[in-house]
């Protein structure tokens, strides 16, 4: 910690996330507008929000140098957006690419998921490391699931940057729960390296919706 951010480097990582977010963002709406529906353009400003929300949370919670409640509230607000990311990346894929009943249905599904993922967290943050993760994960990976359905619609380009996405995130949430001491140096420690890789993810999902979904 120091005077003015109580963890640095990992506010750092993940400011650059919200800079990258904000771009995102706009260039996802821009495109949807040009050569979409109105639906396309929510869908997409639903996913970029997500990830500027995510970002913002986090970017706060390893900032704020505050009592042991404040920085508990902030920590709790960082966790239950990663629910809200996983939403949010779904709105696009479920409305835009899958789009009619299936697309609906999921879009329900992840998003009442979401919802409960959310209420877990506040009622029972202090719940095991390894079930959070894997709550993540398995939330996460339900898409391929539905890799038949979207292969005709992404091609096997927008699916190979929205697998090499879910690997990113995948590989981040196990350093996350395992928080190996052989990543940690002078400079970086597990954690530094797990925004690293939410980062990676964010872009390659990002990717997908930009070049292939929209």
């Amino acid at each position: 910690m120091n005077k003015f951010i109580r963890e640095p480097m990992n506010a750092f990582t993940h400011f650059i996330g919200i800079i990258l977010s904000i771009i995102g963002l706009i260039l996802l709406v821009v495109k949807a507008a040009r050569v979409g529906t109105p639906l396309d353009v929510g869908a997409v400003a639903a996913f970029g929000i997500s990830l500027i929300l995510l970002y913002t949370a986090s970017t706060v919670y390893h900032s704020v140098i505050a009592g042991p409640k404040t920085i508990a509230f902030f920590r709790r607000l960082d966790h239950s957006m990663i629910y809200v990311l996983i939403a949010g990346t779904y709105v696009p894929l479920c409305l835009i690419a899958l789009h009619g009943t299936i697309g609906w249905v999921l879009f329900w599904v992840i998003s009442g998921l979401a919802l409960l993922g959310v209420l877990f967290k506040l009622i029972w943050f202090h719940s095991p490391r390894w079930l959070s993760t894997l709550l993540y994960v398995l939330m996460g990976w339900v898409a391929i699931f539905y890799s038949g359905s979207l292969a005709p619609i992404i091609g096997n380009g927008g699916l190979t940057y929205l697998i090499v996405g879910g690997i990113f995130y995948t590989v981040g949430a196990i350093i996350y729960w395992l928080k190996p001491e052989f990543l940690r140096s002078r400079y970086f420690g597990f954690h530094e390296i797990f925004h690293i890789f939410i980062l990676l993810g964010s872009i390659f999902h990002f990717l997908c919706v930009y070049l292939y979904v929209i």
